[in-house]
C-alpha cells in the first residue's frame, strides 16, 4: 500500500491518476491503470489495486483511498511524484502515527490501543507479542472507564453534600453516606494494586527478564551464558577473574526476551594466593550492584575436587542476604557434573544442597539444577532423572511464566468479567505510563481514606459526627479519576458535566 487520503482530496486524486474510469465502489478492490498527470499518455503503474473506504467505519474514522502498487522502489517513487503533480497544494507526506492519532480523535481508537498497536509494530518475541495483543482487546480501556465512573459517582455523592445538603434531605446522615463511599475506595484501591503488581509482570515481558549469573572465580559462569546463548558470547578460561565486567546478551528464550549478565567473580579480597587488583575490585563491586537490580539471580557452584561437596563463598552469601526476597527469585546450579564419579546420587545431592540454602536462611523455592557445560549430553542419574543444559533451559522458562503469569486481588468479592484469572490477563498489557499513572490514582485513593477514618470500618451504628472535609475528600476523588482519564485520553473534557450528571439522577436535585 502506498498511502491513504483524506475525504476532500479523494476524488481529484483518483481521477488525477486514473483518468475517466468510474470512481471504485465503496469496500470493493478494483484495477487500475495509474498513468501521470502531466502526460496521460505516460503509464505509471499497470493493474495497481485500488480501495475505497467511506466513513465512519474505517481504520480512522474518515474517507480513506488506499493505492496498492507494485513494490518496487522506481514504481513507488513513480507514483509518489505523479500524485505530486496532481496541481493540488493540500497534499503533503502524513506525519508519524498520524493515521493513528486521527484514529484516536474520532473515537476509532483510546490511548490504550494505541499503544498496543505500538507494541505489537516492535515486538520481537513470541511472549511480546501476545501482550502486545492483551492490550488491543480495549477490555483494558473498558476497566479503567469502568473504575473512573464510579469515582465520578462517589464524587457526585460527595458533591452532593456540600452543595445541596441545606436543601435536599438524604436519606442516610453524611457519616453513613462517607463510610459508603470509603468501603467503595477500599474494594477499588485493592483492584489499583493488583493492577500495577501485573502492570510490572507486563514490563518484564516488554523490556526483558534480567537475569544475573552470580558465583566465585572459576565455577563456570561464563560457560553456562555460553550455553545458554549458544555462542562464544563471554571469554571462557581456567584463569580466575577472566570476567572483570558486565558481559550482557539479550537473548529469546522460549518465547522470553532475557537479558543475561555474566558477572565478575566474587571472592576475598585478602586472598593471598591471589591477589585482587583495582580493577577486579571493581568488577566485583558492580557486580554485586548488577544482582541486586536482577529480575533472577542464578547461583553458579561447582563441584570441588571430584567430590559431592558444594560449597557456597561467604561474598556469594552476602549477595544473597541483601537480595528482594519478594522480587527476585534464586535459582541454584551446580556446574562440573562431569567431575562426578558414576556412583553419585544426583538427587541425593541436590536435596542436600536445599537443605544447605535453608539452613543458611536464603532459600529457594526452585529445585536446583545439576549440569556441565563441557559435556552437553543430558546427565541422567539412577533414578532416571535427567540433567544438563536443555534441563536447565526448560527450569527457567517455567520461572520466566510464574513470574509474568497474571495474578488476582486478594480479599475482594469479585464478579462479572473482573471474577477470571483471563480478565485479569489483560492487565498484563499496561504499559509504564499506565502503571505511573495507576500509581498516582492509588496515593489519591489512599489521600481520600486518610481524609475520613473517623468512618473507615464502622457499621452504621458505631458511626458519630466527625469533622471531616469533604471538599478535600472529594477533591481527592476527582484527582484519581483523572488519572484514569489520563490513561485512556476519554473524560477530561465535560468531567463536571458527568459529575452534575450522576447528582441530579442519584438525588433528583431541582425537582
Amino acid at each position: 500500500m502506498i498511502g491513504r487520503y483524506t475525504h476532500y482530496l479523494q476524488p481529484l486524486i483518483y481521477h488525477s491518476l486514473c483518468r475517466s474510469k468510474s470512481p471504485p465502489k465503496p469496500r470493493q478492490a478494483t484495477v487500475r491503470t495509474l498513468y501521470d498527470p502531466s502526460d496521460p499518455s505516460q503509464k505509471v503503474d499497470a493493474n495497481a489495486l485500488i480501495l475505497y473506504f467511506p466513513a465512519p467505519r474505517t481504520v480512522t474514522g474518515e474517507d480513506v483511498l488506499e493505492f496498492h502498487v507494485h513494490g518496487g522502489n522506481a514504481v513507488v517513487k513513480a507514483v509518489l511524484a505523479a500524485i505530486s503533480r496532481s496541481n493540488l497544494l493540500k497534499i503533503r507526506y502524513a506525519e508519524p502515527g498520524e493515521f493513528t492519532r486521527r484514529a484516536f480523535y474520532n473515537n476509532r481508537l483510546d490511548l490504550t490501543e494505541v499503544e498496543a498497536l505500538g507494541d505489537t509494530l516492535s515486538a520481537e518475541t513470541e511472549q511480546q507479542r501476545q501482550l502486545a495483543i492483551r492490550g488491543s482487546s480495549n477490555a483494558l480501556g473498558e476497566r479503567y472507564e469502568s473504575w473512573r465512573q464510579k469515582l465520578l459517582y462517589a464524587r457526585g455523592e460527595l458533591e452532593a453534600l456540600i452543595d445541596f445538603s441545606e436543601d435536599q434531605q438524604f436519606d442516610d446522615t453524611p457519616d453513613i453516606l462517607l463510610a459508603s463511599v470509603a468501603k467503595q475506595v477500599e474494594k477499588l484501591k485493592i483492584l489499583l494494586q493488583t493492577s500495577i503488581k501485573n502492570a510490572f509482570r507486563g514490563e518484564l515481558l516488554r523490556n526483558g527478564i534480567r537475569v544475573a549469573l552470580v558465583g566465585a572465580p572459576n565455577v563456570g559462569k561464563s560457560s553456562l551464558l555460553n550455553s545458554i546463548v549458544r555462542r562464544e558470547a563471554a571469554i571462557v578460561s581456567e584463569e580466575a577473574g577472566t570476567t572483570r565486567d558486565v558481559v550482557e546478551v539479550g537473548v529469546d528464550i522460549g518465547g522470553f526476551y532475557c537479558r543475561f549478565g555474566d558477572l565478575a567473580g566474587l571472592r576475598s579480597s585478602s586472598d593471598t594466593t591471589l591477589p585482587v587488583g583495582e580493577i577486579e575490585l571493581e568488577g566485583m563491586r558492580r557486580a554485586r550492584e548488577r544482582a541486586l537490580e536482577a529480575d533472577i539471580v542464578v547461583v553458579v557452584l561447582c563441584i570441588e575436587n571430584e567430590s559431592e561437596r558444594v560449597h557456597i563463598p561467604s561474598e556469594v552469601e552476602e549477595v544473597l542476604q541483601k537480595l528482594d526476597k519478594e522480587r527476585q527469585d534464586v535459582i541454584y546450579v551446580i556446574n562440573k557434573a562431569d567431575l562426578l564419579p558414576p556412583s553419585v546420587d544426583h538427587e541425593n545431592m541436590l536435596q542436600r544442597l536445599k537443605r544447605t540454602v535453608a539452613r543458611n536462611n536464603f532459600p529457594s523455592p526452585h529445585q536446583p539444577f545439576l549440569m556441565s557445560c563441557i559435556d552437553q549430553q543430558r546427565l541422567t542419574d539412577a533414578h532416571g532423572t535427567s540433567h544438563g543444559i536443555q534441563n536447565f533451559i526448560q527450569g527457567l522458562v517455567q520461572v520466566f511464566r510464574s513470574k509474568t503469569s497474571a495474578i488476582l486481588p486478594d480479599d475482594v468479592d469479585l464478579s462479572g468479567v473482573f471474577a477470571s484469572k483471563e480478565s485479569w490477563a489483560e492487565s498484563i498489557g499496561a504499559s509504564e505510563r499506565h502503571r505511573v499513572l495507576l500509581q498516582q490514582c492509588l496515593s489519591h485513593l489512599e489521600e481520600f481514606l486518610a481524609s475520613c477514618p473517623a468512618v473507615r470500618g464502622k457499621s452504621s451504628d458505631q458511626l458519630e459526627a466527625a469533622d471531616i472535609d469533604v471538599v478535600v475528600a472529594a477533591e481527592n476523588l476527582r484527582n484519581a479519576a483523572g488519572c484514569l482519564a489520563k490513561i485512556t485520553g476519554k473524560g477530561e473534557e465535560g468531567d463536571v458535566e458527568e459529575v452534575l450528571g450522576v447528582v441530579f439522577e442519584k438525588f433528583c436535585v431541582g425537582k
